[in-house]
């Protein structure tokens, strides 16, 4: 059985980092891409970040604040998020995509974690 759990999230203030981990089980995601999406209350569901192979995506919004990595060995993937904002408050999902490739699109992900809230005060 494939599983992704996510942790780390939690309550920040503004100005200040988090660092979410997510923890694949079943099978191993070395050649699959791996991204954290985001969706805040009554919004839709938005990529963060995704890394696959070397390539790296960033949306417009967290460039130069987060940085997404990944370790193989540990089947593991990690979205540092510093300079926090409160419109970065959220629930994040961690998302792999067994067929590779950098997409935007939720649908092409086919393995999800339960999510992780995270929310910035101001």
């Amino acid at each position: 059985q494939v599983q992704l759990v996510e942790s780390g999230g939690g309550l920040v203030q503004a100005g200040g980092s988090l660092r979410l981990s997510c923890a694949a089980s079943g099978r191993t995601f070395s050649s699959a891409s791996m991204a954290w999406f985001r969706q805040a209350p009554g919004k839709e569901r938005d990529l963060v970040a995704g890394v696959w192979s070397t390539d790296t995506y960033y949306a417009d919004s967290v460039k130069g604040r987060f940085t997404i990595s990944r370790d193989n060995a540990k089947n593991t993937v990690y979205l540092q998020m510093n300079s926090l904002k409160p419109e970065d408050t959220a629930v994040y999902y961690c998302a792999a995509n067994s067929r590779g490739g950098l997409t935007t699109t939720p649908e092409d992900y086919n393995y999800w974690g339960q999510g992780t809230q995270v929310t910035v005060s101001s």
